[in-house]
């Protein structure tokens, strides 16, 4: 016996049909690298495709060899440098000891501090606005400059050990913070690897000849065998199924299909041939649209910055301001040299080590502590964003519900008992792997129901199923199937039944009615806590799905939503999304599950994807709910809001004496005698940032009520 999908009428289960990470500043420099398109005739143009991920994590790897290289050549300059030798009364010199600190200083600048001089290309020329690169670069090359200026031409002195100590310490923060992001995969390249190489090609005469999809074209003819993937998106000219589209929709109930219905490519045929005529091949298919869609979005999202990068972008104005004031006024006032010197102080100063370090440690923790929780980080700028998030959207199937269909009603017929027609039912789908039979099998073996005997299992395309048990002819067939049979049934009741969403089975016995079992899709247990703390948040409930709207509002009555969206197109969900945004929302957050929900996923504000959907949905989204529990997301709104907090008390230790110090270093109480130099500045740089470390390390995951 093959065990094969039956057809039930699938009217009430309308099918839902319709990267890569934030622009943060540790992947500036290398931005050429991102993803620059591809080509979708077929899929061909997948093969050898390395994806972001590699690339990701080829720049930790580069990080972390440039910062312990870096390190190393650092404590020779330490030992050199003028200041540390007065600083702690020492004294190492040789005869042309300033030039090997020249050469050594020289090696860290280009070597170590490469990353952040290539990177203020993606910053001021790409972004047009300044970040961390930016004012890491203006601090090096200004201390590099000006002490090479010291070695060779003028009198001062020189910032080596400044220079050395920032390239390090600044290659330890983005080591840190890109270790603890995944980094975009190579997800949504793999998408086409959906679609079969292979498709069978109709000719004239109705035969059939195997070729590469690649050379199918609009219009031609195909033959789609029971159990075959689709190859590409089509419309159906002969024949009746059941599709499986789950991969593609999140859907778990195969969808009904007949002639002039369409077909998409990499969706699975069930139990009937198909002959399918090509409607769209390449670039036109619905995946490669799919693609298309998340990647148009995740270029937009990209923009976005971070955190550190608006708390650097600001430093960077102020020390150049405060660098161009102090110029001014000392070259008047003093001489060049002075001027110089005291423009230098300020400008090297203005970049404080601690806000290197601050944020990716800050964020380091937090991935930390969320990864403990189940949560995935995918995105560090759109979570810190999660913080701002007034609407989130959910699918339905898989996320607010389980996905998985249970028994809701059993109705029998007067003279039948309830456990006599579960029975029947039970015995017949067993031999069915439909989700619609796992349902009622799974009822029926919790109630401990033992099976009878059942022979001569065959399909009914189109209705259902049928077999024979103790001699008589037992079937479990649709309403479409009872129509079709004129077979009359209580349509008050099946209307009540099926308005909730659910799907209803009829079960005959030697063509005599023997009642009604309806199977819905259970709302998780978790869904009705989640939408009631987030009301309590004033945070909006939104679902979107493909089911039809009387189903998809009972469900929306029942959870206390604030909105449906319902009937929605396969490319509905993002159009959807943004609609919801420029409605002035402040951050919109879209769960889900399904490829469809990744165009969706990439559109919001936030993604977030449950765990036990599909790859690419995950590989879509900014946060990953690894147990696949939509509650988690009351712990990122929180984790988020902690994390901000953190960060700004960080930030505030870090910049905080920069503030006090800019105006020292630019000579305003000289006349008092007090005046910040080099050796003050870096002592007081290394507290700071003892301090921002010990204070990351204290972020704690708030308590879920």
């Amino acid at each position: 016996m093959n065990k094969q999908p039956h057809d039930h009428d699938l009217d009430k289960e309308n099918s839902e049909m319709d990267q890569h990470q934030g622009h943060n500043h540790a992947d500036h420099m290398d931005h050429e690298h991102e993803h620059s398109g591809m080509s979708h005739h077929g899929h061909a143009a997948h093969g050898g495709h390395g994806g972001h991920h590699d690339h990701h994590a080829h720049m930790v790897e580069d990080f972390k060899k440039r910062f312990w290289i870096s390190l190393a050549v650092a404590v020779p300059i330490a030992v050199l440098a003028p200041m540390l030798q007065n600083l702690f009364n020492f004294d190492v010199s040789f005869p042309g000891s300033d030039i090997v600190l020249f050469l050594l200083a020289t090696f860290i600048f280009f070597y170590g501090g490469k990353p952040f001089l290539t990177g203020i290309k993606s910053e001021v020329i790409d972004a047009k606005t300044p970040g961390m690169m930016t004012l890491i670069s203006l601090a090096i090359i200004t201390s590099y400059v000006y002490s090479t200026l010291t070695t060779f031409f003028i009198e001062g002195s020189d910032f080596y050990f400044e220079l050395a100590t920032l390239i390090v310490v600044m290659l330890l923060g983005h080591w840190i913070e890109m270790r603890s992001q995944m980094g975009a995969s190579k997800a949504l390249e793999d998408l086409i690897d959906l679609m079969p190489n292979e498709a069978n090609k109709l000719d004239g005469s109705g035969n059939t000849q195997v070729v590469a999809v690649e050379e199918l074209h609009p219009g031609d003819m195909i033959l789609v065998k029971t159990g075959e993937k689709v190859p590409l998106d089509g419309v159906i000219v002969e024949g009746s199924s059941s599709i499986d589209e789950s991969m593609l929709t999140g859907e778990s109930v195969p969808v009904e299909k007949g002639v002039d219905q369409e077909v998409i490519g990499g969706s699975i045929n069930g139990e009937g041939a198909l002959k399918v005529k090509v409607d769209k091949v390449g670039e036109d298919t619905y995946l490669s649209q799919v693609v298309e869609l998340v990647r148009n979005a995740q270029m937009s999202k990209s923009k976005a910055q971070g955190f550190a990068d608006i708390a650097a972008k600001w430093l960077f104005y102020v020390a150049v301001t405060a660098g161009a004031l102090t110029f001014a006024y000392w070259i008047t006032a003093a001489d060049f040299e002075y001027a110089l010197e005291r423009l230098v102080t300020v400008l090297v100063i203005a970049c404080p080590h601690a806000l290197g370090l601050a944020m990716p440690l800050v964020s380091s923790v937090s991935t930390s502590i969320a990864a403990k929780e189940g949560l995935l980080i995918r995105n560090r700028t759109q979570f810190e964003e999660a913080r701002k998030v007034d609407k989130v959207v959910f699918d339905k199937t898989g996320t607010l519900t389980e996905g998985n269909f249970g028994v809701e009603a059993i109705i029998p017929e007067s003279d039948v008992s309830e456990e006599e027609l579960l029975q029947l039912a039970y015995s017949i789908e067993q031999q069915s792997d439909h989700p619609i039979g796992k349902g009622i099998v799974r009822e029926a073996e919790e109630r401990n129901i033992e099976a009878l005997k059942v022979e001569n299992v065959q399909t009914l395309t189109g209705k259902g199923l049928t077999g024979t048990v103790d001699s008589q002819k037992v079937s479990i067939i649709s309403p479409g199937g009872m129509e079709s049979e004129g077979i009359s049934f209580d349509q008050e009741q099946y209307q009540a039944l099926s308005g909730k969403g659910n799907t209803v089975v009829f079960i005959l016995r030697d063509k005599s009615l023997m009642g009604m079992i309806a199977v819905g899709d259970k709302i998780r247990p978790s869904s009705y806590k989640i939408i009631r703390e987030l009301k309590e948040m004033d945070i909006e409930s939104i679902m979107i799905t493909g089911d039809n709207r009387k189903a998809a509002e009972a469900v929306g009555k029942e959870l206390g939503l604030t909105d449906v969206i319902a009937e929605v197109l396969p490319d509905g969900k993002s159009s959807e999304i943004e609609k919801l945004k420029e409605q002035g929302s402040k951050k919109v957050a879209m769960v889900g599950d399904g490829i469809n929900d990744a165009p969706a996923l990439a559109a919001a504000d936030i993604g977030i994807a449950i765990g036990a959907g599909t790859d690419v949905a995950i590989e879509t989204a900014d946060i990953v709910l690894v147990d696949s529990d939509p509650k988690d997301i009351l712990s990122i709104l929180k984790l988020s809001k902690a994390t901000q907090r953190k960060n700004i008390q960080n930030l505030i230790w870090a910049a905080g004496y920069n503030i006090i110090a800019i105006p020292l270093a630019a000579g305003v109480l000289v006349n008092w005698g007090i005046v910040v130099t080099p050796a003050i500045g870096a002592v007081v740089m290394s507290l700071s940032t003892v301090v921002v470390a010990i204070n990351a390390r204290l972020l704690k995951m708030p308590e879920n009520e």
